[in-house]
């Protein structure tokens, strides 16, 4: 079996850092929380982010949580 290590701190290969981007984690923090990918030297870090990829995760948009996009500005006068 091929195993491509991301994080050789923690011995995290690339397939599953893939595995936690399928589960839910979208930034390298997320990565982290899951598998301690990129908490000891940082090494891995740009590699984990080269992984997720630019849009890898459904951005939320300030009018899907009922926000305004624009706040409102009250007259000083």
């Amino acid at each position: 079996m091929n195993r491509v290590y991301v994080c050789s701190c923690f011995g995290i290969t690339e397939r599953q850092v893939k595995q936690h981007a399928d589960g839910g984690a979208c930034t390298p923090r997320q990565i982290a929380s899951a598998c301690k990918a990129g908490t000891d030297c940082g090494s891995c870090v740009r590699r984990i982010q080269a992984i997720l990829g630019r849009g890898a995760c459904p951005r939320r948009e300030p009018a899907d949580r009922d926000e305004p996009l624009v706040a409102e500005l009250e007259d000083a006068a």
